[in-house]
């Protein structure tokens, strides 16, 4: 636990020095209890960015090819990921991420499974809906932007200026077992709460997607 609080701060000095980091909305995060922090995934940034936008220790949902990467094999190690095969379906990544849940602790993961090149957001897999349903926890959106222009802001000699925008914490409508048709519907309505959260030059094919009522909203 200390390794990972250690890790957090020397993280945070280095945001400060080198970006320009705009954090809002980070209260709607429960101070306890399990919670399902969801994102939108645009650049290998987003993890370390949201270890330290979240005030509670987070154990992000990370994909095993990762595991490739010295740096962040290791940051990932430090904070305990979950390690998911994307290829094929994982059902000891999913137990995990469920018992990480139940045992209160805060789970992070970027539904639409991969990177998105454009930035825009891409059809989320029924991954989030899932963990949602069968956990019960509330969940809490989360839109960044910025993290992908670092290449571009390096060669510019400026600094990044990222956006983390936190939204209300929400429960789903409908708990337990459901079916291929109602997880694809559940995802759809977490998904176009994360939309929200973004520019509309970022929501990609949840471009037109409303905010579903139904939820009940912490």
């Amino acid at each position: 636990m200390e390794g990972y609080w250690k890790v957090h701060r020397v993280i945070g000095a280095l945001y400060r020095l080198l970006t320009r980091l705009e954090i809002s909305g980070a209260e709607h995060i429960p101070a306890e209890g399990g919670c399902l922090i969801v994102t939108n995934h645009i650049s290998r940034l987003d993890t370390p960015t949201l270890l330290i936008a979240v005030p509670r220790r987070i154990y992000p949902l990370a994909a095993d090819k990762y595991k490739h990467f010295p740096v962040f094999n290791w940051l990932l190690n430090i904070s305990e990921a979950v390690w998911i095969n994307r290829t094929e379906f994982d059902r000891e990544a999913l137990l995990k991420s469920i018992e990480v849940l139940k045992r209160g602790d805060v789970l992070g993961i970027a539904p639409e499974g991969t990177r998105s090149r454009s930035g825009t957001l891409q059809k989320a897999k029924p991954g989030v809906a899932f963990l949602a349903a069968r956990t019960g926890v509330p969940i809490v959106p989360v839109g960044i932007t910025g993290t992908n222009t670092m290449l571009q802001d390096f060669l510019h000699l400026r600094r990044m200026h990222i956006c983390v925008r936190f939204g209300e914490a929400f429960y789903l409508p409908k708990y337990g077992k459901l079916t291929a048709e109602e997880l694809d519907a559940t995802t759809d309505l977490i998904m176009s709460r994360l939309a929200a959260l973004l520019p509309p030059a970022y929501r990609g094919v949840y471009a037109t997607t409303t905010v579903a009522t139904g939820f009940a909203v912490t």
